[in-house]
Formats: structure tokens, sequence, C-alpha cells
């Protein structure tokens, strides 16, 4: 297949469901002439009625022109064959996530439109380059995969396989930039970048909860007020629904051959099979009246009582916002080189659990309290050993929440919650750039448009710094003696080099 001009010409859409319309929709609005097809008798018809009552609501509100609907629709037509899109420079199907099915209408794709004609599929879990098995010309072949609902998630992944074109992809991303999307490359791979990035935040809270670190409402509290996520993992498993989400999961590990790092949980897989799906069926992890979350109690405020605190000289220094924040908080301090009588001993574990920092300091376990050094800002979290007595627990927990700031007191774990949750997102995504995948640019660009987090992978690592991710990685791995933890070498190699995460190979 020889180079072509950038300019799209006519588009082929093959499916006319959801994403197929949304596809359609962005592209007549980028000024690009689309042709729909449907093997359902009247479904494309259906679809291009559908897409122009779209466009009537959005110029009813004001947010695009009377001038602006007419000209789109007259760009979109409707395709009474396959046949009808021998003219197409570019075919997307968006139909059934079955691969047999797919490669079939590949073949009869082939056998109809001109030898130029690029074939993009919308797949978001199978192989593109088992879909391109099946055709003759394979270089012609890419993913083009969009995110739901397509006209509000700008972002679109342009996927290439082993055999796929260069000039391919280039015409792919040329065309999402046109639909008003802004496109990131990938080379094919399980969950390509937004869904294999993804694999950290779910799976790792689903752990959180299987440990009995904390209920689910209070992780989701602290990785939303904490970490600064924009939902918590739970309220995102109801939302997404676990019909969806777990399948997912699962096949993104068997992909991968089983790779710990993607270890999806039984949890999931049992609320499945009860039918907790979510919002869709009213209860999940959450209960849902009337389209409402039911949001448990929180733990109420202990009344505050004047112990000593005591915090080593060596944690003293190497956080010293936490000094600062006892004397903000009127904290009696106890400043001696041991711990005295009575006093709360505060430890400050990175990648520990506050078991071995007790241990390690030869603290009395009953009264080791650990506090997360490294978010302290939105929500406070604090961490007990099986032994800290109520009295000490209620104290800090008393003491932290002060000044009004919440506070989340949970079991031992080794990195707490935000440390380990992050620490294994940025994993992932230092790994992803590792393979080859996609480009550190690229990959943060495509978990913060696709995910919404507060930060892509790297550029969260970058937050808190090589050394400390790799250093809260070791802790766990150590702590587990679960290759789950295993540091990827991207990042233990910038670690320590002292570089940015986002530092491209030379």
């Amino acid at each position: 297949m020889s180079s072509t001009s950038l300019a799209p010409g006519l588009l082929g859409i093959v499916g006319c469901g959801l994403m197929g319309r949304g596809i359609a929709q962005i592209a007549i609005q980028g000024g690009i002439p689309v042709i729909l097809h449907d093997s359902r008798p009247g479904g494309a018809e259906e679809a291009r009625a559908a897409i122009g009552a779209t466009l009537q609501k959005l110029a009813d509100k004001g947010k695009i022109g009377a001038q602006d609907v007419t000209a789109a629709c007259a760009r979109l037509s409707v395709a009474a064959s396959l046949a009808d899109l021998a003219s197409c420079t570019t075919v997307i199907e968006a139909i059934v996530e079955k691969l047999d099915v797919k490669q079939e209408l590949f073949r009869q794709l082939e056998a109809v439109v001109g030898d130029e004609c690029i074939l993009a599929t919308n797949t978001s879990s199978l192989s593109v380059t088992a879909i391109a098995a099946a055709c003759k010309a394979p270089g012609r072949v890419a993913g083009f995969h969009f995110f739901s609902p397509v006209p509000l998630m700008k972002i679109v992944e342009v996927i290439a396989g082993p055999l796929t074109d260069a000039h391919v992809a280039d015409r792919l991303t040329a065309m999402a930039r046109q639909m008003g999307h802004t496109p990131v490359r990938a080379s094919d791979t399980p969950g390509f970048i937004v869904n294999h990035a993804g694999r950290g935040y779910l799976t790792e809270s689903l752990r959180l909860l299987g440990e009995s670190i904390a209920p689910h409402p209070e992780l989701d509290r602290i990785l939303r007020e904490a970490a600064g996520f924009r939902m918590g993992p739970f309220e995102l498993l109801d939302l997404t629904g676990l019909d969806v989400s777990q399948p997912v999961m699962e096949s993104i590990y068997d992909q991968y051959y089983q790779e710990p790092r993607f270890r999806p949980s039984p949890i999931a897989r049992q609320r499945l099979a009860a039918g907790l799906l979510g919002r869709k069926s009213r209860r999940g992890f959450y209960r849902y009246e009337d389209g409402q979350k039911q949001e448990p109690a929180t733990v109420a405020i202990p009344p505050r009582v004047a112990l000593p605190v005591w915090l080593s000289p060596r944690d003293a220094a190497a956080y010293p916002a936490v000094s600062q924040l006892l004397d903000k908080l009127d904290a009696k301090r106890d400043e001696g080189a041991r711990p005295g009588t009575g006093s709360l001993c505060l430890v400050l574990p990175v990648g520990q659990d506050a078991t071995s920092a007790a241990v390690a300091a030869q603290l009395d376990p009953t009264r080791t309290v650990a506090l997360d050094p490294l978010f302290l800002g939105g929500r406070r979290t604090l961490m007990t050993t099986p032994l800290t007595a109520d009295t000490y627990r209620d104290a800090a927990h008393a003491l932290f929440a002060s000044d009004g700031v919440p506070v989340s007191v949970i079991r031992d774990s080794a990195g707490l919650v935000c440390q380990r949750v992050i620490a294994t997102i940025v994993n992932i995504g230092a790994d992803i750039a590792q393979q080859g995948i996609a480009t550190p640019e690229d990959i943060d660009k495509a978990v913060t448009l696709g995910l919404g987090y507060p930060k892509g992978p790297l550029a969260l690592g970058d937050a808190l710094g090589a050394a400390t991710i790799l250093r809260i990685l070791d802790g766990l791995f150590d702590f587990y003696r679960d290759p789950r933890y295993r540091p990827s070498p991207w990042l233990k190699r910038r670690a320590m080099l002292g570089v940015s995460l986002l530092t491209p190979e030379n």
C-alpha cells in the first residue's frame, strides 16, 4: 500500500450503534463526509436521524449554529450495502466485539474498497493484529479506538500492528485531529494504552478491600480526597458496571499470561455472580435510590485527649511538614530521644506498614499509630498496628482532625492506601513506556483524557519522585513477596539517575 495524502476523503462507518453514531457525529462536525452502513435493516437510517436530532439539540442550546447543523447533516449519507462503500478512502468498523465477526467483515470490505482504502477497527479489547490477519493486505489495517460517549471523550488511540504501514497511522492521526479529538499512538498490545494503564487503580483498590484494610466507602474517600482522583475506585466500578469492568480485568490478565501486576480480585467476580453490577442494577458496592448513591455515614471524631506525641528526630527531619502540622494543631510534643511512658508514638512509613515501623524503631505497638506523610491535604490517613489500643488510635484521630481536615483510620497496610495505589499506577505506566507501547508523553495524555486521573501515571510518579515510588514498591515487594510489586526497569533506572519518568530513551 503506497503513501497517500493525509486528506480524509469519504469515511465509511460500519455499525451504527452508540459508538458508530458518535464517531459519525464528530466526523461530520469536523467537515468529513460520512456514509453509514449497518447490517440491521433500517439501522443506518435510524442512526442518521438520531445524529441529526443530537446536532439540533446542540443548536437549541446555543452550542453550535443552525448553519453548522445543516452543513454537517449534508455530509451524512446512508449505504444500502457494503458495495456502496467502494469509494471510501477510510472505513471504520464499530460492530460487535467478536473476532470472527470482525475478520469476516474486513474480508468483505477488502473485496469492495480500493487498494488505498484504510480499514480501521474501533475494537477496545481484541487484537488489531488478529483482525488484520484475515486480510490480504494487513498493512492497511489499524486500530482507531474511541471512548464512550465519543463526542465528550476527546481521546482516540491509534493502534499499529506489526504489519501496519506507517502512513496508515499518520492518516488516522490527522483524521482524529480534524474530528476535534486528541490522538495518541500505540503499538498493538492488550488494553492498548488506556485500558492497560487503568489496571492499577481498580485492582490494587480491590486488593486493599480484600485485605480488610478499610471498608470500600473509606477507600473511595481517601483516594478521592487525599490523592485527588475524580471518583473513588468503587464508585467507578459501580458507574461502569461489573459486567463490563470484570471481563476487561480478566481479559487483560489472561492476554498477558497471568502477569501479576494485572491480577483481578475474586471479590469482583463474586459480586458479578450475585448481580451486584452497580448503578444499572441499583445495587453494587453502594445502593442507589432514584439514581442517587447512598453514602454510608463516616466515623464520628472522638473527643480530643492531650496525650504527648513522640515523633522520632529522624522522621521529623525527613518530613518537616508533619512537624509543622503538629505545631499548628497545638500537639503536646514529647521531645525525648525515646518516647516517654504514655506518649503516643507516631511513625511515618513510606512503603512500610505500622507494625514493621514499630518493630524497626523498637516502639510499643500498643501505642503506635502511623500517618501517611506524603498525603496531608484533603484527607489524612492514620493506620494502626494490630495491637494499637483504642485510646491511642482515638487520640491520634482527634488530633489530626482538629483543624477540620477529615481523617480516615485504616488497618495495617504496607504503603497505606494512596502510596500503594499510586505506586502501582506509576509502575504500570512506566512499564508501558519500557515496552515501547507508546511514548511517555502519549501515555500521560491518554490516561488524563481517557481516565480523568489528576495527572498521567508518569507525572504522578514525578510529583512524588521516582526514588520515592521505587521505595514504596520495594517496601511492598519486601513485605508481600509478590512479583506484582516488582519495579519496572524504566522506573528503576530513572530513580537511580534522578531524572523525570517522562524522560524518553535516546
